[in-house]
């Protein structure tokens, strides 16, 4: 997504990855083959508020996965906010669980502009997107193999007010 964009092409652009995840999420490639561990992608996290002025706080959480995603004791999410008028003004880890549950709270900084801001939280130093088509978190588990089914940047959108 360049850093450049209006408003207006910047919530098409948030709009298009939505819809892409939703379109990924429902293709029948997500199902497993006979002898391998299905697919195990981070589980979605969400926002609460959706709306903050600077200074305020908000909080991204995710459930556990429904799946088995073996993140390890010491896994970590990376937290971004880009504001509106494309800086990144959040970037960060935190603590994630094996499954993949977390909760992290940031403060709206001040000099966050006003506007669509937008959101990503991945977890940190795992290419759970590994375009070997294997499951690269689980090393040495034998045959345990997952496959990839998309690499889009999961995004979800937070306004920023006065």
């Amino acid at each position: 997504m360049a850093l450049h964009l209006k408003d207006r092409d910047r919530r098409a652009a948030i709009g298009a990855t939505v819809g892409a995840l939703v379109l990924v999420a429902s293709v029948s490639g997500c199902s497993s083959t006979a002898g391998q561990e299905p697919p195990c992608f981070p589980p979605a996290y969400s926002l609460s508020p959706t709306e903050a002025k600077p200074g305020q706080s908000v909080t991204v959480s995710a459930p556990d996965a429904a799946c088995n995603p073996r993140y390890g004791q010491n896994a970590r999410i990376q937290v971004s906010v880009t504001d509106a008028a494309g800086a990144e003004v959040v970037n960060t880890t935190s603590a994630m669980n094996d499954a993949g549950g977390f909760t992290y709270t940031f403060v709206v900084p001040a000099r966050t502009a006003v506007g669509a801001a937008a959101v990503t939280a991945m977890p940190y130093n795992i290419d759970w997107c590994d375009d070997t088509g294997r499951n690269n978190r689980v090393a040495g588990a034998g045959d345990a193999q997952a496959v990839r089914v998309s690499c889009v940047m999961p995004v979800k959108p937070l306004t920023i007010t006065h």
